[in-house]
């Protein structure tokens, strides 16, 4: 009885998690909700005005965010650091401690996924079932990370295959007389990938204030890629030295293009070392069974199986 009262209590404050995450809102409902009276008449109280805010906005938003400054509070500088990082070259505009707490809330909900799988389906002892449940929720706490890398491989691929094309664009503007900023100002209004959306982040950037080099050194931190580091690297240096930004461009953009001529011939090598496995588990196996599969029968058939 008291592990059932335990999941259910741990199944309610999940619901309650998860429908507090839903709000994606920056605005204040209070005052969106004021906004709303503003061509009405005027309620009589603030009590009035609070109580026809539904239950989401007015209970569960509120407690999920406490929870979350709790979170934060808890977490080590060091981990949010470095968690915001990851966010920001995945290109995630989410802050550390929504994603702490949405690693809680896949924690719970696994883990109670994985004690209901133990006592419901399995009917296993309290100990095993316990492991299922401290299973599912190592599986939950994971699990978020695991997506933010994959978002953060499928980017800086996206970037690769981008860099190269990009470059020679900026290449021909560059030697039809544009300056470097308007360049990558056309990069930004031809394409919509990620690179193009970084080139225009660096140019509102440059608006604001901030100095070219300063504004290419962030970008290349948030996308943390070896060739984009080399770019702006170069860019920055002929920016110092007052060397020709054509020729820089042109070098960078043939060095970038051999770069990728290498990886599509390594991934070209390494093609059939990863269709061996596939071959071995599955192919291999139907052809053997369609081929020897009859022979076996009649052997079988005429009984000379016994002489085995």
């Amino acid at each position: 009885m008291v592990p059932i009262l335990i999941i259910g209590v741990l199944i309610i404050i999940a619901i309650m998690v998860y429908i507090g995450l839903r709000e994606d809102r920056n605005s204040d409902p209070l005052q969106d909700r004021l906004a709303q009276y503003g061509e009405r008449e005027l309620p009589e109280s603030l009590e009035e005005v609070e109580l026809s805010i539904s239950f989401k906005e007015r209970v569960l938003v509120p407690i999920m965010k406490g929870m979350a400054r709790i979170v934060v509070r808890f977490t080590p500088q060091k981990q949010l650091e470095a968690t915001r990082r990851k966010l920001e070259i995945a290109g995630v505009s989410s802050d550390p401690s929504a994603f702490f707490l949405k690693r809680i809330v896949f924690t719970i909900i696994l883990g109670i996924v994985g004690a209901l799988f133990g006592f419901v389906i399995q009917k296993q002892p309290f100990l095993n079932s316990m492991l299922y449940a401290v299973g599912g929720a190592a599986l939950g706490y994971y699990l978020p990370m695991a997506q933010i890398n994959s978002k953060i491989k499928k980017r800086q691929n996206d970037i690769l295959k981008a860099l190269p094309d990009a470059l020679d664009l900026l290449v021909i503007c560059v030697e039809a007389g544009l300056g470097f900023d308007m360049a990558m100002g056309k990069v930004y209004e031809k394409w919509d990938n990620q690179l193009s959306l970084a080139f225009g982040r660096v140019l509102r950037e440059i608006q604001l204030g901030k100095l070219r080099r300063e504004a290419l050194r962030d970008m290349a931190a948030r996308m943390d890629i070896p060739d984009v580091n080399s770019f702006t690297g170069a860019i920055i240096q002929a920016d110092q030295l007052g060397v020709s930004m054509s020729t820089i461009l042109r070098v960078q953009s043939d060095q970038m293009r051999t770069k990728r001529r290498q990886r599509a011939q390594e991934k070209a090598q390494q093609a059939p070392v990863k269709m061996m496995i596939p071959m071995v588990l599955l192919i291999f196996p139907s052809i053997w069974i369609v081929l020897l599969g009859p022979a076996v029968l009649q052997v079988m058939a005429s009984g000379a199986s016994n002489v085995f």
